[in-house]
């Protein structure tokens, strides 16, 4: 079950990388049309937020951070939920660093490493040659708890993007 669990999540990853890697800074008003994918209640809750979002072609909402009038972060929340015994997991994710290579490199690695271990909400994960922070919520959380856990992921990749390609800011 877990390999399965994490051949899927793998896939799933793969398949939103040239998504990241052509992220847009725009984004569309709230209301943007949802496709067949997507998880209603996810769009409901954004909706009441004020967050306006894109869905791609997958069904995951895809938000855009202005920061500070000099940054911005990419945020996806993955309409798809994961589930582990009796837990149903929804997860959102932030790129912050894309790799030199296929590999991260082991001071980057083991700064991710050490970041995650203080993380109050979320950890950093590799996806393809992309470190990602990941925050696991309850699929069936409430509007307070996906506004946190959007925060979180926003404020925890920006800060690390920053510190680890100060000149950039692609994600």
């Amino acid at each position: 079950m877990r390999l399965f669990s994490s051949a899927s999540t793998l896939l799933l990853a793969l398949s939103l990388l040239p998504l990241v890697a052509s992220a847009s800074k725009e984004t569309a008003p709230a209301g943007t049309q949802r496709s067949a994918g997507a998880d209603a209640t996810i769009g409901q809750q954004l909706d009441a937020l004020g967050y306006r979002y894109n869905v791609d072609k997958d069904g995951d909402y895809q938000l855009t951070f202005e920061l500070d009038g000099e940054r911005s972060q990419l945020v996806y929340v993955l309409s798809g939920v994961e589930s582990f015994g009796a837990h149903r997991i929804r997860e959102i994710w932030a790129p912050a660093y894309r790799a030199p290579g296929a590999l991260i490199p082991a001071e980057v690695a083991n700064r991710l490493l050490e970041d995650s271990q203080t993380s109050k909400l979320g950890s950093w994960v590799k996806q393809g040659d992309m470190a990602v922070f990941v925050v696991k919520i309850p699929a069936d959380a409430s509007q307070q708890q996906l506004d946190d856990a959007i925060d979180a992921a926003t404020r925890s990749a920006d800060q690390m993007e920053a510190a680890l390609t100060p000149d950039k800011d692609e994600f």
